[in-house]
């Protein structure tokens, strides 16, 4: 799928980037070159050292801000694919840095629409996240306005031969600043604050949402958003699997978050359908026959009144299943 490729990944430091590099990398020693993206230099530099492009010819490390279309337009030259995953995302810093958010999460992806238009860019696919459906706070609105532009784009690109979609998943279980790292800095102490005893969130791995941004890649229309079928787990029940002896100190909801997250609201389900092992959300505006669409992957229209929340989901993760995927995907020396 990828031989003789070209990808550009923003925010190629982060969680994910690092992620899908390696992933790419290992699957597709055909590729023809990797430009990971993003705009801190020590990020790049301890990169380098796990990539060294002395040994990985594919890969260069371009440093840039999706602020600057300039540097974009600049870094994608060549560029046949483009992952979106640059964004700031934790909620109390977009909180109290509101429009430091706005210019990186919704100007920044128009700057990678405009510049993916003019560079003569194949496919983008951009990261999305649950606190976009029915946003309560700054972060989630901002991904929302990102997806919209993002699914937009394919109706003003012209006559360029481009596909734009969308990947929205819920917390990517070890990635920085989520609450399982956390836990695991705080399990020592004897005390773990809980913000709700009643919260829960969607759960993924970084290898599956590798797999499903390459997934959309290969079946991707342009103007879907893909919503993966995932677990849900407790916050008690992740504070159980990491400290179980610690005293859980419940400390309150802090600015912006939700006691459960959705994925797919009430209003969004009336534009879904469900296949096998995800869901897409189609574009408002339609692009191509809905019908041919269904059936060629297998799908069905969502019920009236669906809604995928992370409260009410069928599938959740138990205490036990928690602590062995953070032996495997976070901790491998993790020990209660």
């Amino acid at each position: 799928m990828l031989k003789g490729k070209s990808i550009l990944v923003t925010g190629g430091t982060g969680s994910f980037g690092k992620k899908f590099v390696e992933t790419i990398l290992f699957r597709y020693p055909e590729i023809e070159r990797v430009v990971v993206f993003s705009r801190d230099e020590l990020k790049q530099f301890e990169m380098a050292q796990q990539f060294p492009t002395e040994k990985y010819k594919q890969i260069r490390y371009f440093i840039g801000d999706v602020r600057d279309r300039e540097r974009l337009v600049k870094a994608m030259e060549g560029i046949d694919i483009v992952i979106h995953a640059a964004a700031l995302k934790q909620v109390p810093a977009c909180e109290y840095n509101p429009f430091e958010a706005i210019k990186t999460n919704i100007h920044g992806a128009q700057n990678v629409i405009e510049s993916a238009i003019d560079r003569g860019v194949k496919q983008v696919v951009a990261l999305s996240t649950d606190k976009a459906a029915a946003p309560i706070n700054l972060y989630g609105a901002t991904k929302l306005c990102s997806d919209k532009l993002f699914v937009a784009a394919n109706n003003f690109k012209g006559k360029h031969d481009i596909k734009f979609s969308v990947v929205r998943y819920g917390n990517v279980m070890g990635s920085r600043g989520s609450v399982i790292p956390f836990f695991l800095e705080k399990k020592n102490d004897g005390v773990l604050p809980i913000t709700d005893e009643r919260m829960t969130r969607f759960n993924i791995t970084l290898e599956d949402g590798v797999k499903l941004v390459l997934y959309a890649l290969e079946n991707m229309w342009g103007g879907e958003i893909f919503v993966p079928k995932i677990p849900s787990y407790r916050i008690n029940d992740v504070a159980e699997a990491i400290a179980p002896s610690s005293i859980k100190k419940i400390v309150g909801i802090r600015p912006g978050e939700k006691l459960h997250e959705e994925m797919i609201t009430i209003t969004d389900a009336l534009c879904t359908v469900e296949f096998d092992k995800y869901f897409v959300i189609l574009p408002s505006i339609q692009l191509w026959d809905v019908d041919k669409f269904v059936s060629t992957f297998n799908g069905k229209l969502c019920e009236d009144g669906f809604c995928y929340n992370s409260g009410t989901n069928s599938e959740w993760l138990s205490v036990d299943q928690i602590r062995e995927l953070i032996k495997s995907h976070v901790e491998p020396d993790f020990t209660v």
